[in-house]
Protein backbone atom coordinates (compact mmCIF):
# COMPACT_ATOMS: atom_id res chain seq x y z
CA UNK A 1 0.00 0.00 0.00
CA UNK A 2 1.35 3.41 -0.94
CA UNK A 3 2.05 5.76 1.96
CA UNK A 4 1.59 9.48 1.39
CA UNK A 5 2.01 12.38 3.77
CA UNK A 6 -1.00 14.62 4.50
CA UNK A 7 -0.59 18.35 3.96
CA UNK A 8 0.15 20.03 7.31
CA UNK A 9 -0.92 23.51 6.29
CA UNK A 10 0.77 25.48 9.08
CA UNK A 11 3.78 27.75 8.77
CA UNK A 12 6.89 26.96 10.78
CA UNK A 13 6.09 29.65 13.36
CA UNK A 14 2.48 28.47 13.68
CA UNK A 15 3.70 24.88 14.08
CA UNK A 16 6.00 25.90 16.88
CA UNK A 17 3.20 27.71 18.71
CA UNK A 18 1.09 24.60 18.36
CA UNK A 19 3.70 21.98 19.29
CA UNK A 20 6.09 23.66 21.70
CA UNK A 21 3.80 23.97 24.75
CA UNK A 22 3.56 20.18 25.13
CA UNK A 23 7.33 19.75 24.96
CA UNK A 24 7.88 22.63 27.37
CA UNK A 25 5.27 21.48 29.90
CA UNK A 26 6.69 17.95 30.05
CA UNK A 27 10.09 19.42 30.92
CA UNK A 28 8.71 22.14 33.19
CA UNK A 29 7.07 19.48 35.35
CA UNK A 30 10.57 18.22 36.18
CA UNK A 31 12.22 21.59 36.85
CA UNK A 32 9.67 23.87 38.42
CA UNK A 33 9.61 22.40 41.92
CA UNK A 34 13.39 21.95 42.32
CA UNK A 35 13.71 24.84 44.83
CA UNK A 36 11.33 23.12 47.28
CA UNK A 37 12.84 19.63 46.89
CA UNK A 38 15.02 19.92 50.03
CA UNK A 39 11.93 20.85 52.10
CA UNK A 40 9.56 18.26 50.58
CA UNK A 41 10.51 15.33 52.90
CA UNK A 42 9.33 17.30 55.95
CA UNK A 43 6.19 18.54 54.17
CA UNK A 44 5.09 15.03 53.22
CA UNK A 45 6.60 13.18 56.21
CA UNK A 46 8.87 11.06 54.05
CA UNK A 47 12.55 10.53 53.24
CA UNK A 48 14.77 12.41 50.76
CA UNK A 49 15.04 9.17 48.76
CA UNK A 50 11.28 9.12 48.09
CA UNK A 51 11.40 12.73 46.91
CA UNK A 52 14.32 11.81 44.65
CA UNK A 53 12.10 9.06 43.24
CA UNK A 54 9.50 11.67 42.26
CA UNK A 55 12.18 13.09 39.95
CA UNK A 56 13.68 9.80 38.79
CA UNK A 57 10.46 7.85 38.22
CA UNK A 58 8.94 10.79 36.36
CA UNK A 59 11.84 10.49 33.92
CA UNK A 60 11.47 6.70 33.68
CA UNK A 61 7.69 6.82 33.16
CA UNK A 62 8.14 9.55 30.58
CA UNK A 63 10.04 6.99 28.53
CA UNK A 64 8.00 3.87 29.32
CA UNK A 65 4.77 5.67 28.49
CA UNK A 66 6.08 6.55 25.06
CA UNK A 67 6.59 2.87 24.25
CA UNK A 68 2.86 2.47 24.88
CA UNK A 69 1.74 5.55 22.99
CA UNK A 70 4.25 5.40 20.12
CA UNK A 71 2.71 2.33 18.43
CA UNK A 72 -0.76 3.61 19.36
CA UNK A 73 -0.05 6.87 17.54
CA UNK A 74 1.09 4.84 14.50
CA UNK A 75 -2.18 2.91 14.66
CA UNK A 76 -4.84 5.51 15.55
CA UNK A 77 -3.03 8.76 14.76
CA UNK A 78 -1.05 11.54 16.42
CA UNK A 79 -3.97 13.82 17.28
CA UNK A 80 -5.98 11.52 19.61
CA UNK A 81 -2.81 10.37 21.37
CA UNK A 82 -1.75 13.97 21.94
CA UNK A 83 -5.10 15.17 23.26
CA UNK A 84 -5.60 12.20 25.58
CA UNK A 85 -2.11 12.58 27.02
CA UNK A 86 -2.42 16.33 27.51
CA UNK A 87 -5.74 15.99 29.37
CA UNK A 88 -4.24 13.28 31.62
CA UNK A 89 -1.23 15.52 32.34
CA UNK A 90 -3.48 18.40 33.41
CA UNK A 91 -5.69 16.19 35.61
CA UNK A 92 -2.69 14.51 37.25
CA UNK A 93 -1.12 17.91 37.97
CA UNK A 94 -4.21 18.81 39.97
CA UNK A 95 -3.93 15.44 41.71
CA UNK A 96 -0.33 16.19 42.73
CA UNK A 97 -1.45 19.55 44.12
CA UNK A 98 -4.09 17.84 46.27
CA UNK A 99 -1.73 15.17 47.64
CA UNK A 100 -1.36 14.90 51.40
CA UNK A 101 0.92 11.84 51.53
CA UNK A 102 4.10 10.83 49.75
CA UNK A 103 2.29 7.82 48.22
CA UNK A 104 -0.37 9.98 46.60
CA UNK A 105 2.24 12.52 45.48
CA UNK A 106 4.33 9.81 43.81
CA UNK A 107 1.30 8.14 42.22
CA UNK A 108 0.02 11.31 40.63
CA UNK A 109 3.55 12.17 39.46
CA UNK A 110 3.62 8.87 37.59
CA UNK A 111 0.26 9.65 35.96
CA UNK A 112 1.52 13.13 35.12
CA UNK A 113 4.54 11.60 33.38
CA UNK A 114 2.35 9.06 31.57
CA UNK A 115 0.23 11.87 30.12
CA UNK A 116 3.29 13.89 29.20
CA UNK A 117 4.75 10.87 27.40
CA UNK A 118 1.73 10.61 25.10
CA UNK A 119 1.90 14.30 24.25
CA UNK A 120 5.65 14.12 23.62
CA UNK A 121 5.60 11.09 21.35
CA UNK A 122 2.72 12.54 19.33
CA UNK A 123 4.55 15.87 19.02
CA UNK A 124 7.85 14.43 17.83
CA UNK A 125 6.16 11.90 15.56
CA UNK A 126 4.33 14.83 13.98
CA UNK A 127 7.66 16.59 13.45
CA UNK A 128 8.93 13.48 11.64
CA UNK A 129 5.68 13.24 9.62
CA UNK A 130 5.74 16.86 8.52
CA UNK A 131 9.41 17.85 8.34
CA UNK A 132 11.24 14.66 7.34
CA UNK A 133 13.82 15.45 4.64
CA UNK A 134 12.90 19.14 4.69
CA UNK A 135 15.28 21.93 5.73
CA UNK A 136 12.71 23.12 8.26
CA UNK A 137 13.36 19.91 10.19
CA UNK A 138 16.81 21.10 11.29
CA UNK A 139 15.34 24.49 12.20
CA UNK A 140 12.52 23.11 14.30
CA UNK A 141 14.76 20.81 16.33
CA UNK A 142 17.07 23.71 17.03
CA UNK A 143 14.19 25.97 18.03
CA UNK A 144 12.77 23.28 20.28
CA UNK A 145 16.15 23.05 22.00
CA UNK A 146 16.26 26.82 22.32
CA UNK A 147 12.83 27.02 23.92
CA UNK A 148 13.54 24.11 26.23
CA UNK A 149 16.62 25.95 27.41
CA UNK A 150 14.28 28.57 28.87
CA UNK A 151 12.63 25.92 31.03
CA UNK A 152 15.52 25.35 33.46
CA UNK A 153 16.21 29.08 33.36
CA UNK A 154 12.69 30.15 34.29
CA UNK A 155 11.21 27.02 35.87
CA UNK A 156 13.05 26.98 39.21
CA UNK A 157 12.82 30.77 39.52
CA UNK A 158 9.07 30.63 38.89
CA UNK A 159 8.74 27.67 41.26
CA UNK A 160 10.54 29.52 44.04
CA UNK A 161 8.37 32.62 43.59
CA UNK A 162 5.13 30.61 43.44
CA UNK A 163 6.05 28.50 46.47
CA UNK A 164 7.14 31.53 48.53
CA UNK A 165 3.86 33.36 47.85
CA UNK A 166 1.27 30.61 47.52
CA UNK A 167 2.82 27.37 48.78
CA UNK A 168 4.19 24.35 46.94
CA UNK A 169 0.76 23.07 45.85
CA UNK A 170 0.25 26.16 43.70
CA UNK A 171 3.21 25.04 41.55
CA UNK A 172 1.24 22.09 40.22
CA UNK A 173 -1.99 24.07 39.89
CA UNK A 174 -0.06 26.43 37.60
CA UNK A 175 1.05 23.45 35.48
CA UNK A 176 -2.59 22.39 35.04
CA UNK A 177 -3.62 25.94 34.20
CA UNK A 178 -0.89 26.28 31.57
CA UNK A 179 -2.05 23.04 29.96
CA UNK A 180 -5.56 24.33 29.29
CA UNK A 181 -4.84 26.81 26.44
CA UNK A 182 -2.43 24.35 24.79
CA UNK A 183 -5.13 21.65 24.81
CA UNK A 184 -7.76 24.01 23.41
CA UNK A 185 -5.43 25.20 20.66
CA UNK A 186 -4.59 21.63 19.67
CA UNK A 187 -8.22 20.54 19.76
CA UNK A 188 -9.12 23.10 17.09
CA UNK A 189 -5.94 23.32 14.99
CA UNK A 190 -3.93 20.08 15.26
CA UNK A 191 -5.07 17.89 12.38
CA UNK A 192 -3.87 14.36 11.75
CA UNK A 193 -0.40 13.93 10.21
CA UNK A 194 0.10 10.17 10.26
CA UNK A 195 1.01 9.21 6.68
CA UNK A 196 -2.04 7.97 4.79
CA UNK A 197 -2.03 4.23 4.34
CA UNK A 198 0.23 3.66 7.33
CA UNK A 199 -2.54 2.02 9.31
CA UNK A 200 -2.40 -0.91 6.91
CA UNK A 201 1.37 -1.28 7.18
CA UNK A 202 2.78 -3.61 9.82
CA UNK A 203 6.50 -3.06 9.56
CA UNK A 204 8.48 -4.79 12.29
CA UNK A 205 10.15 -2.61 14.91
CA UNK A 206 13.04 -5.07 15.26
CA UNK A 207 15.27 -3.17 12.77
CA UNK A 208 15.24 -0.27 15.22
CA UNK A 209 17.06 -2.38 17.80
CA UNK A 210 19.46 -3.77 15.20
CA UNK A 211 20.58 -0.29 14.11
CA UNK A 212 23.99 0.77 15.41
CA UNK A 213 23.28 4.39 14.52
CA UNK A 214 20.03 4.29 16.52
CA UNK A 215 21.82 2.99 19.62
CA UNK A 216 24.81 5.30 19.30
CA UNK A 217 22.79 8.49 18.92
CA UNK A 218 20.23 7.43 21.51
CA UNK A 219 23.11 6.84 23.92
CA UNK A 220 24.47 10.28 23.01
CA UNK A 221 21.08 11.84 23.76
CA UNK A 222 21.12 9.95 27.08
CA UNK A 223 24.57 11.35 27.83
CA UNK A 224 23.35 14.90 27.23
CA UNK A 225 20.01 14.71 29.01
CA UNK A 226 21.35 12.53 31.82
CA UNK A 227 24.12 14.99 32.57
CA UNK A 228 21.50 17.69 33.00
CA UNK A 229 19.30 15.33 35.06
CA UNK A 230 22.15 14.54 37.47
CA UNK A 231 22.96 18.24 37.64
CA UNK A 232 19.47 19.30 38.67
CA UNK A 233 19.19 16.34 41.05
CA UNK A 234 22.36 17.28 42.92
CA UNK A 235 22.39 21.08 42.54
CA UNK A 236 19.87 21.84 45.35
CA UNK A 237 21.84 19.72 47.83
CA UNK A 238 25.20 21.14 46.78
CA UNK A 239 24.22 24.80 46.61
CA UNK A 240 21.40 25.07 49.18
CA UNK A 241 22.45 22.51 51.78
CA UNK A 242 26.25 22.79 51.54
CA UNK A 243 26.99 26.22 50.03
CA UNK A 244 24.20 27.93 51.98
CA UNK A 245 22.32 29.44 49.02
CA UNK A 246 18.75 30.63 49.52
CA UNK A 247 16.10 29.07 47.30
CA UNK A 248 15.92 32.22 45.17
CA UNK A 249 19.69 32.61 44.92
CA UNK A 250 19.93 28.95 43.95
CA UNK A 251 17.34 29.50 41.21
CA UNK A 252 19.32 32.41 39.78
CA UNK A 253 22.56 30.39 39.79
CA UNK A 254 20.76 27.47 38.16
CA UNK A 255 19.34 29.82 35.54
CA UNK A 256 22.80 30.87 34.36
CA UNK A 257 23.33 27.33 33.03
CA UNK A 258 20.18 27.65 30.96
CA UNK A 259 21.31 31.05 29.68
CA UNK A 260 24.46 29.38 28.38
CA UNK A 261 22.28 26.77 26.68
CA UNK A 262 20.23 29.51 25.03
CA UNK A 263 23.34 31.29 23.75
CA UNK A 264 24.85 28.08 22.36
CA UNK A 265 21.55 27.16 20.70
CA UNK A 266 21.72 30.46 18.82
CA UNK A 267 24.80 29.17 16.99
CA UNK A 268 23.98 25.45 16.94
CA UNK A 269 22.52 25.37 13.43
CA UNK A 270 25.63 26.90 11.84
CA UNK A 271 27.88 24.60 13.84
CA UNK A 272 25.90 21.50 12.83
CA UNK A 273 26.06 22.52 9.17
CA UNK A 274 29.82 22.86 9.51
CA UNK A 275 30.55 19.71 11.54
CA UNK A 276 27.70 17.37 10.60
CA UNK A 277 25.79 15.10 12.96
CA UNK A 278 28.68 12.86 14.03
CA UNK A 279 31.14 15.75 14.29
CA UNK A 280 28.74 17.71 16.48
CA UNK A 281 28.27 14.77 18.83
CA UNK A 282 32.05 14.22 19.07
CA UNK A 283 32.53 17.84 20.13
CA UNK A 284 29.61 17.56 22.54
CA UNK A 285 31.26 14.60 24.25
CA UNK A 286 34.58 16.46 24.45
CA UNK A 287 32.81 19.34 26.21
CA UNK A 288 31.19 16.94 28.69
CA UNK A 289 34.59 15.46 29.50
CA UNK A 290 36.16 18.91 29.88
CA UNK A 291 33.38 19.95 32.25
CA UNK A 292 33.85 16.76 34.27
CA UNK A 293 37.57 17.49 34.63
CA UNK A 294 36.86 21.04 35.84
CA UNK A 295 34.28 19.74 38.32
CA UNK A 296 36.79 17.21 39.60
CA UNK A 297 39.39 19.92 40.17
CA UNK A 298 36.84 22.02 42.03
CA UNK A 299 35.73 19.06 44.11
CA UNK A 300 39.30 18.20 45.17
CA UNK A 301 40.78 21.66 45.64
CA UNK A 302 37.80 23.86 46.57
CA UNK A 303 34.56 23.92 48.55
CA UNK A 304 31.11 24.04 46.85
CA UNK A 305 30.63 27.43 45.19
CA UNK A 306 29.44 29.12 42.04
CA UNK A 307 32.94 28.91 40.53
CA UNK A 308 33.60 25.26 41.38
CA UNK A 309 30.14 23.86 40.55
CA UNK A 310 28.21 26.17 38.21
CA UNK A 311 30.98 27.45 35.94
CA UNK A 312 32.11 23.92 34.90
CA UNK A 313 28.47 23.17 34.20
CA UNK A 314 28.50 26.00 31.64
CA UNK A 315 31.01 23.96 29.65
CA UNK A 316 28.84 20.87 29.94
CA UNK A 317 25.74 22.86 28.97
CA UNK A 318 27.38 23.76 25.65
CA UNK A 319 28.04 20.06 25.05
CA UNK A 320 24.46 19.17 25.97
CA UNK A 321 22.98 21.59 23.43
CA UNK A 322 25.39 20.62 20.66
CA UNK A 323 24.61 16.94 21.18
CA UNK A 324 20.85 17.13 21.70
CA UNK A 325 20.40 19.27 18.58
CA UNK A 326 21.41 16.42 16.26
CA UNK A 327 20.81 13.07 17.97
CA UNK A 328 17.18 12.72 16.87
CA UNK A 329 18.13 13.11 13.22
CA UNK A 330 20.94 10.60 13.66
CA UNK A 331 18.87 8.00 15.51
CA UNK A 332 15.58 8.22 13.58
CA UNK A 333 16.71 8.83 10.00
CA UNK A 334 16.00 5.27 8.85
CA UNK A 335 12.51 4.95 10.34
CA UNK A 336 10.19 7.59 8.89
CA UNK A 337 7.46 5.04 8.12
CA UNK A 338 7.28 3.96 11.77
CA UNK A 339 8.09 7.34 13.24
CA UNK A 340 5.80 6.96 16.24
CA UNK A 341 7.41 3.70 17.35
CA UNK A 342 10.95 4.90 16.60
CA UNK A 343 10.45 8.14 18.53
CA UNK A 344 8.92 6.16 21.40
CA UNK A 345 11.86 3.79 21.72
CA UNK A 346 14.31 6.67 21.30
CA UNK A 347 12.83 8.54 24.24
CA UNK A 348 12.07 5.43 26.28
CA UNK A 349 15.60 4.05 26.13
CA UNK A 350 16.99 7.50 26.87
CA UNK A 351 14.64 7.90 29.84
CA UNK A 352 15.46 4.47 31.23
CA UNK A 353 19.19 5.09 30.95
CA UNK A 354 18.91 8.51 32.51
CA UNK A 355 16.49 7.40 35.24
CA UNK A 356 18.44 4.27 36.19
CA UNK A 357 22.06 5.32 35.64
CA UNK A 358 21.45 8.90 36.75
CA UNK A 359 19.73 7.85 39.97
CA UNK A 360 22.43 5.25 40.62
CA UNK A 361 25.09 7.93 40.24
CA UNK A 362 23.27 10.28 42.63
CA UNK A 363 22.69 7.61 45.29
CA UNK A 364 26.04 5.80 45.04
CA UNK A 365 28.44 8.71 44.54
CA UNK A 366 27.54 11.13 47.35
CA UNK A 367 24.62 13.17 46.02
CA UNK A 368 25.61 16.35 47.86
CA UNK A 369 28.82 16.65 45.85
CA UNK A 370 29.93 16.92 42.22
CA UNK A 371 31.01 13.27 42.00
CA UNK A 372 27.71 11.93 40.57
CA UNK A 373 27.86 14.50 37.79
CA UNK A 374 31.52 13.77 37.10
CA UNK A 375 30.99 10.01 37.05
CA UNK A 376 27.89 10.04 34.84
CA UNK A 377 29.13 12.55 32.26
CA UNK A 378 32.59 11.03 31.90
CA UNK A 379 31.35 7.44 31.64
CA UNK A 380 28.66 8.23 29.10
CA UNK A 381 30.96 10.39 26.99
CA UNK A 382 33.44 7.52 26.73
CA UNK A 383 30.72 5.02 25.76
CA UNK A 384 29.32 7.35 23.09
CA UNK A 385 32.80 7.92 21.69
CA UNK A 386 33.24 4.16 21.32
CA UNK A 387 29.92 3.94 19.48
CA UNK A 388 30.87 6.75 17.11
CA UNK A 389 34.21 5.04 16.41
CA UNK A 390 32.36 1.83 15.52
CA UNK A 391 30.03 3.75 13.20
CA UNK A 392 32.96 5.39 11.46
CA UNK A 393 34.75 2.04 11.10
CA UNK A 394 31.66 0.47 9.57
CA UNK A 395 31.27 3.38 7.14
CA UNK A 396 34.87 2.98 6.00
CA UNK A 397 34.37 -0.75 5.39
CA UNK A 398 31.22 -0.05 3.39
CA UNK A 399 33.04 2.51 1.21
CA UNK A 400 35.77 -0.02 0.35
CA UNK A 401 33.26 -2.53 -1.03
Amino acid sequence: MTITRPVWGHSLSASLLLMAPFDVLASLAMDIYLPVVPAMPAMLSTSPLVIQLTLSLYMVMLGVGQVVFGPISDRIGRRPALLAGAVLFAAASLGVASSSTATHFLGFRLLQAFGASAALVATFATVRDVYADRPEGVVIYGLFSSMLAFVPALGPVAGALIADNFGWRAIFIVLAALSAPAILNAAFRWHETRPEGQAGVRRSVLPIFASLSFWTYTLAFSAAMGTFFVFFSTAPRVLIDRAGYSEFRFSLAFATVAVVMIVVTRFAKALVVRWGIAGSVVRGMILLLCGAVLLGLGQVFSSPSFGSFIVPMWVMAAGIVLTASVTANGALAEFDDIAGSAVAFYFCIQSLIVGAAGTLAVTMLNGDSAWPLIGYAATMAVLVSIGLALLQSRAHRFQKR
